[in-house]
């Protein structure tokens, strides 16, 4: 599956205040997180807020910073579980369009979206059809998915049905783009004790085919539900034999991770490998160990779409800087009611 790809407006690569310790592990969390701007830069994941973004919305150029061109862009969101209704939002397909607002008013529109699982509350047929109703109005080419758990509560026959045309196995694939390979794996339907994500061995031998044919060089961007990393053992925030994966990754120079399932940004550079998780577009989740467990955090109201949000990631060449700042959707709906 290849995509036909257009060029996004950026950030001037060469502003970074992001005060990363590229050794060691970084937090951002959901309470800040939402409308990142990503740019892939000589293969490494970059992000910006996107309120430093020329907007549509306010006709300017917002903080003072140049513009220039990116190669391509994409948009990652997660967790929109559409079917949810209890107090923590009781109004998911909202907070979802809200999302899609700010993907349609970026100046060039993104060459794909990759949704990263938890679609569907129940995986309900009602569920995947007012999910694809409120998707019908992202502007963009293409739209990739792997499942969650809550997508798979049938064992993943309605998600392979509507979802799972020309993937393998539970719904893995591959495919590439503007020369990064992207892979979307599959590590919800074999849960294993205390709820981490299991890859499995068919799907192993699946990766390690697909990664021969590769240069070193060919940047690799990775995409599951479940993170891939031991963020919290505890809740299940983690892949059980995820190590078997990345190890198949480390002849690369550069691989991006992105995951969803813990509703918060939370973000890990090692080595050649860099990992992030996306907010949710439904509800937020409690920091690792903050709360008895883990479940949908319910906060006051007019708080709720600063801890929702969207991903989005732009591929400029020539810049190996990596930086996070996120947004709050909440600044969308400002904009709005300043129109």
């Amino acid at each position: 599956m290849k995509n036909h790809l257009h060029p996004e407006e950026a950030l001037n690569p060469e502003v970074n205040n992001d005060g990363i310790d590229r050794r060691g592990f970084l937090e951002c969390m959901a309470w800040a997180g939402t409308g990142v701007l990503w740019m892939m830069t000589g293969g490494i994941l970059k992000s910006y807020g996107m309120s430093q973004m020329i907007d549509k919305a306010t006709g300017g150029l917002k903080k003072g910073l140049l513009v220039p061109k990116s190669d391509f862009s994409f948009v990652q969101i997660s967790d929109s579980h559409i079917g949810f209704a209890k107090p923590a939002n009781t109004d998911v397909v909202g907070t979802l369009n809200a999302a899609i607002a700010k993907i349609n008013t970026m100046p060039v529109a993104p060459s794909f979206v990759l949704h990263t699982g938890d679609l569907s509350h129940l995986a309900q047929a009602d569920e995947f059809d007012t999910l694809e109703q409120s998707l019908k109005a992202v502007k963009t080419e293409k739209i990739f998915y792997v499942p969650g758990e809550h997508d798979v509560t049938d064992n993943g026959k309605l998600y392979l049905e509507r979802y799972g045309k020309g993937t393998l196995g539970d719904g893995w694939y591959s495919f590439d783009s503007h020369g990064v390979h992207f892979i979307g794996l599959v590590n919800v339907t074999n849960h294993v004790d205390g709820g981490l994500g299991y890859i499995g061995a068919a799907q192993l031998k699946w990766l390690e085919n697909d990664l021969k044919p590769l240069t070193n060089s060919t940047p690799i961007v990775v995409f599951a539900h479940i993170p891939l990393w031991a963020i919290y053992p505890a809740w299940g925030w983690g892949t059980d034999d995820s190590a078997q994966a990345l190890a198949l990754l480390k002849r690369f120079g550069s691989v991006s991770v992105l995951n969803g399932h813990i509703h918060q940004t939370i973000q890990k550079v090692e080595g050649n490998i860099t990992f992030h998780t996306a907010c949710s577009t439904a509800f937020p989740q409690p920091a690792p160990g903050a709360a008895p467990s883990p479940g949908p955090l319910k906060v006051p109201a007019e708080k709720l779409r600063g801890m929702l949000g969207l991903t989005t990631v732009n591929y400029v060449e020539h810049n190996h800087t990596l930086a996070i700042t996120d947004t709050p959707l909440i600044e969308a709906d400002k904009i709005e009611e300043h129109k």
